[in-house]
């Protein structure tokens, strides 16, 4: 499901209009970015935990070249998805 599928479904489910759901859909999206930058971690109960989590600096290897390079230290975030939404997708 792509964010104009997403924006689409809410729109029909909670009888609004494709505007309204999809400023919906970008204020949420916004909301977890803030709340991951801010508190490193953001939990949906039944739904998961967006965690942001550190990359270590560490070696790589260019596959065109075989040359060894330096991949700097980053930040990441992971999604781990909760018990009733692990359920329900089984």
């Amino acid at each position: 499901m792509t964010k104009t599928q997403l924006i689409v479904a809410i729109a029909d489910k909670c009888g609004v209009s494709k505007r309204l759901a999809g400023d919906m859909v970008n204020c949420f999206i916004d909301s977890v970015v803030a709340g991951v930058k801010k508190n490193g971690e953001v939990r949906l109960q039944g739904f998961g935990t967006f965690r942001k989590s550190r990359r270590n600096a560490r070696m790589g290897v260019n596959p065109r070249t075989g040359e060894k390079i330096q991949i700097k230290a980053s930040n990441t975030v992971g999604f781990r998805a909760g018990a009733q939404f692990k359920e329900a997708v089984n």
